[in-house]
């Protein structure tokens, strides 16, 4: 599952670089920052960035669990083919 923790360390990178610069602006703007709401304000903007920014990481995952559930569907259906044999 490459391709999950890729995604994954992409997204976790996207949402702190999100929230470093949500901090930093709102320590210039108004001083220092509330870490809760910087925190929240930094998951919808990841959120919605990530929608765009991290689409060709997110269709290889889903490529690649598309690809194990249909190997997965075929080995039972072998498995079920086999029994009714017998």
């Amino acid at each position: 599952m490459k391709e999950f923790a890729f995604y994954t360390a992409l997204r976790l990178l996207l949402f702190l670089a999100t929230l470093a610069v949500v901090l930093g602006v709102w320590a210039i703007v108004a001083g220092t920052p509330n870490l809760f709401l910087s925190a929240i304000i930094a998951l919808l903007i990841s959120g919605i960035a990530g929608v765009k920014i991290l689409d060709a990481p997110r269709r290889a995952f889903a490529a690649r669990v598309d690809e194990r559930a249909r190997k997965a569907a075929t080995k039972y259906e072998e498995m079920r083919a086999r029994e009714d044999v017998d």
